[in-house]
């Protein structure tokens, strides 16, 4: 089926090698020892590497004519299996449609394929503006793939969640039918495609709000226990008035361990915000550092450093941890106010070393949140059950990072809206099918029994690791 697939688009070019198919059938699941052994052998059968939206239309034809199951793909930086084909069929990798179309003072509109930081130096060039957010996989990532399967990132301190109103202004997107369709999404419309994992439309094209670009300053402050760290962080987002990024805590020892670009920086016992500042504001932010007892280890431009200081932040303090030590996996938590600071005091009495804390603060809903992406020395997926278990009966809900479905990881329910537009947009539930529960079961509950899917057992430690 696949070989008679590709001789219907002559002109579109395919990968068949297996080795190269399966390279690209793979994101970051591996970060987490349950979705690695359930998932490592997902692979698809080829690899279609459109030019154009007009190639994209095509593929998706064909597909469909067959029954061919396509799972789009932007350069498979997400951890949760969220690019993963479960069912076979095509990889649709959009990397190539990679062009910035136009940009304007505080507006662009990109191809979906277009890396996040070629976007950031186009429209830094033309219009002195700079895309609001961006993950930590900033130098690999594309803009498509963000959207799709991303929720927040650097800029979340200033901005809020992707998924919030006016951070994502226009999706255009291609549906999965016998004559597909080309549709420009705005205003609601927008949340039925966004952080969809691509289940029920190709996005193609994206219009994106821009904030003024400043030449960023990455610093590190160091304070003697994690809950000093993380109400100066709190307090610095809470900061409307000064310029910032990131506001990121990481608790000792995992800076001092596992941070190798800063080996040798940071004292014995002591935890780290990781900041990012215009440089007009790091001297406003001063006396606040010092009477909130931390002080200044580190300063340097961002884009002058050897390592950018995001690549310590968010998802890659996970990765900067498995470098050194990989028995490490970890958790995406919610510590709500008002109680928070009394939840993670209990959190870090109860677990210690064994979940050691690392927080992201950011605007949610317009108010200060924190975000816990605690790293965790994974023993037995019991233990790890476990330890999701107690946080959520402590106020602190697990937005469960070892799933790969949308319904089992944050939500907990279906998206009746994302739901009903793939039953629209890809009735016969080809898109990256296996990852939207609610299309298969409109009613479907935490509670309700999951599907299986049977891949190989390979076991192979991940390039990027070595």
């Amino acid at each position: 089926m696949i070989a008679d697939l590709i001789a219907a688009l002559p002109g579109v070019d395919f990968i068949t090698d297996p080795a190269l198919v399966r390279q690209k059938s793979r994101d970051f699941f591996w970060y987490s020892p349950v979705l690695k052994r359930q998932l490592n052998g997902a692979t698809a059968e080829a690899v279609a590497m459109p030019r154009d939206e007009a190639e994209v239309v095509a593929i998706m034809r064909e597909c469909f004519a067959r029954g061919i199951a396509v799972t789009p793909r932007g350069t498979g930086t997400g951890n949760y299996g969220q690019a993963m084909p479960l069912k076979g069929g095509v990889v649709l990798d959009l990397s190539r449609l990679d062009q910035v179309l136009w940009c304007k003072p505080g507006l662009a509109r990109v191809q979906a394929g277009a890396k996040l930081i070629d976007i950031d130096r186009h429209t830094r060039e033309k219009v002195g503006g700079e895309l609001r957010f961006h993950p930590s996989t900033k130098r690999t990532a594309t803009i498509g793939g963000f959207i799709a399967g991303g929720s927040s990132g650097i800029g979340s301190c200033t901005y809020g969640m992707l998924r919030e109103a006016g951070n994502v202004l226009a999706l255009r997107v291609v549906t999965m039918e016998a004559e597909p369709r080309i549709l420009e999404l705005r205003g609601d419309d927008i949340a039925r495609v966004n952080h969809a994992y691509g289940t029920n439309g190709v996005i193609t094209a994206l219009e994106m709000p821009l904030a003024p670009a400043f030449d960023w300053v990455d610093l590190i402050y160091a304070f003697p226990t994690m809950l000093e760290a993380a109400r100066f962080a709190e307090a610095l987002v809470a900061s409307d008035g000064v310029v910032k990024k990131l506001a990121c805590v990481v608790a000792a020892p995992i800076p001092q361990r596992h941070f190798k670009a800063f080996e040798g920086l940071i004292p014995e016992g002591q935890s780290v915000v990781l900041a990012m500042l215009a440089p007009e504001y790091i001297e406003i932010v001063a006396p606040m550092l010092a009477r909130m007892g931390g002080r200044e280890l580190y300063r340097c431009e961002t884009e002058k450093a050897a390592v950018p200081l995001y690549e310590h932040s968010w998802n890659h303090t996970t990765l900067q941890a498995l470098k050194t030590d990989r028995s490490f996996t970890y958790l995406q938590t919610l510590f709500p106010p008002p109680h928070h600071f009394e939840t993670l005091a209990a959190m870090e009495a109860r677990f210690g070393d064994e979940v050691p804390m690392h927080l992201e603060f950011v605007r949610y809903g317009g108010a200060v949140t924190c975000f816990g992406l605690q790293l965790v020395r994974f023993t037995t997926e019991e233990r790890l059950e476990e330890i999701m278990q107690i946080h959520n009966d402590a106020g602190a809900p697990i937005f469960n990072p070892h799933v790969f479905t949308l319904e089992e990881g944050g939500m907990k329910r279906v998206d009746a809206r994302q739901a009903a537009f793939k039953r629209e947009a890809d009735p016969r539930g080809l898109l990256n099918p296996g990852k939207m529960l609610g299309f298969e079961d409109p009613n479907w509950e935490p509670s309700s029994p999951r599907p299986h899917y049977l891949f190989g057992s390979i076991d192979e430690v991940e390039e990027i690791l070595e």
